[in-house]
């Protein structure tokens, strides 16, 4: 645009000057000539003079034009650049330096090695409970925290302590010529300082800590990609306590890592080659010892024909969004399966970790019932005490229409702590499952009183009760405080082994006399 007013400019001045160059012209040939002597007609240099004066005028004229528009330019450009650059290396809502500014000064500190006897460290830092600011008060009010936890994780740096954005709520600090871990643990603790008191945003105080996972130069990495991922498995520890802390990085804990990370891959190979496959756990009346249900579990055989512990996968497959793909398989092979069984043995399922948080888990459960053609009444859906008391409002979102269908929901892991009267009013369980634990302890005379209270309450509500882990000894004691239904220490079976156990019937019973 500037290169065509330029242009036009110039132009401009051509026409003037051609326009002043023909009257003259037109003068001297129609007017003046032969009218005038030959010493008037010198005037005619003049005349040239003129036209050349009027042209340098202009030129003049657009040169500086021309040099102020450049200049104008300049400054423009220089604007434009100091912008891309802070759009590349400047967080755009806190103003902190971005990742790329970050790991351009963390790979000049790798490149620079500390004073003999000194380290670099690396701080990377994780917001405890940011997320349900986010989800309960909405984006705004999280990005309102965060400005605020950024101005005060910087005013807790010295000046040759620097500090950077990487996204979300996840913030890194470079400190560089540290005497020590006990320099950045100092850095640290000021770090988890500035954010204990409450972050005010609209009004709302919102509580929040951190997790810090420490790196350091060169003692733990020798080049910035790996300091950072060093920090960041370090941080892993520090996020499990759920509180304010930090952890240094430790071998141990990278082993870790790396074997989670060979797991989730495998996980996934796993679940495309449907190598997870349903097990039965059978639950027996204790008194005849016919097997009257099967508790369906998830088993892994690895391709080297090593079984996969599921509290070794289950976490992860949560972790990474698997657990629902991983349950859909299951209760879709499991309820299938059940169609074989005589219409008197119950399936039951336990709503696995991560799952409580779907809000389709209800609608997914009872489609796999529609596509499968299992009656509703021969399902039992299993759901922990802790899941129940972490998030009452799904809990209630899942167990409301599932017993709305005919589907028995069982109150899992009961007696370990978590419940009371109200959650098992509310929530109309239609039985309760005694924690293994307790009832492996029923030698001891605490833990017995605790299994008769829990039962004389279940009963109390009219909830059904069954226990977990029974011993043969522990049949007579069971059967009389009121407990029917348990599962003992048969080990788990494959689907057409459940079958082969219904066909052998009644085994363990309790007492020979029991009606």
């Amino acid at each position: 645009m500037r290169h065509r007013t330029s242009l036009t400019d110039l132009g401009i001045i051509a026409a003037v000057v051609a326009v002043l160059a023909y009257l003259v012209f037109a003068y001297d040939v129609f007017v003046s000539e032969g009218r005038v002597s030959a010493a008037q007609q010198t005037v005619e240099l003049d005349e040239a003079l003129l036209l050349g004066a009027i042209l340098l005028l202009g030129l003049l004229v657009f040169s500086i034009r021309r040099y102020r528009e450049q200049k104008r330019e300049a400054h423009w450009r220089q604007q434009a650049e100091r912008h891309a650059r802070e759009l590349a290396y400047q967080d755009p809502l806190t103003g902190l330096p971005n990742r790329r500014e970050f790991e351009e000064a963390l790979h000049v500190a790798a490149a620079s090695p500390p004073r003999a006897g000194s380290v670099h460290a690396v701080l990377m830092i994780d917001l405890n409970g940011f997320k349900q600011v986010n989800d309960v008060y909405g984006h705004d009010a999280g990005d309102g925290v965060l400005l605020v936890v950024a101005q005060r994780l910087r005013r807790a740096l010295r000046d040759d302590e620097s500090i950077a954005r990487l996204g979300g709520d996840e913030f890194v600090v470079l400190a560089r010529h540290l005497l020590g871990p006990e320099a950045a643990s100092n850095i640290a603790l000021r770090l988890l300082q500035s954010l204990s008191d409450p972050v005010q945003v609209n009004g709302v105080a919102h509580s929040l800590s951190a997790g810090i996972g420490i790196a350091l130069l060169p003692l733990d990495a020798d080049s910035a990609e790996e300091a950072l991922r060093k920090a960041d498995v370090a941080l892993y520890r520090a996020k499990a306590e759920r509180r304010a802390a930090f952890r240094f990085f430790e071998e141990e804990m990278d082993q870790l890592i790396r074997e989670r990370e060979q797991v989730e891959q495998e996980l996934k190979q796993a679940l495309a080659h449907d190598r997870i496959q349903p097990c039965f756990l059978p639950s027996r009346d204790l008194r005849s010892g016919v097997v009257v249900g099967f508790d369906a579990r998830p088993q892994w055989i690895r391709e080297d024909g090593e079984q996969m512990p599921p509290e070794r996968f289950l976490p992860i497959a949560a972790e990474t969004g698997l657990i629902h793909a991983l349950a859909l398989r299951l209760w879709q092979q499991a309820c299938t399966i059940a169609l074989q069984w005589p219409d008197t043995v119950i399936l039951a399922i336990d709503v696995l970790p991560g799952q409580l948080h779907n809000p389709q888990l209800a609608a997914d459960i009872l489609q796999v019932l529609d596509r499968t053609g299992l009656a509703p009444r021969r399902l039992q859906m299993n759901v922990a005490e802790d899941m129940v008391v972490q998030d009452l409002a799904a809990a209630k979102a899942l167990i409301a229409p599932l017993q709305a269908r005919g589907v028995a929901i069982a109150l899992n892991h009961f007696g370990t702590g978590y419940s009371n009267l109200y959650h098992l009013s509310e929530f109309h369980f239609d039985k309760v499952k005694i924690d293994r634990r307790l009832v492996e302890h029923m030698d001891q005379e605490s833990s017995a009183k605790v299994v008769r209270a829990l039962v004389g309450l279940s009963q109390g509500l009219g909830l059904k009760v069954s226990a977990d882990g029974i011993a043969r000894r522990d049949h007579d004691f069971l059967l009389d405080v009121g407990v029917h239904e348990g599962q003992g220490a048969d080990t788990l079976v494959s689907g057409p082994n459940t079958l082969e156990m219904l066909r052998i019937g009644p085994v363990g019973a309790g007492r020979r006399d029991a009606t």
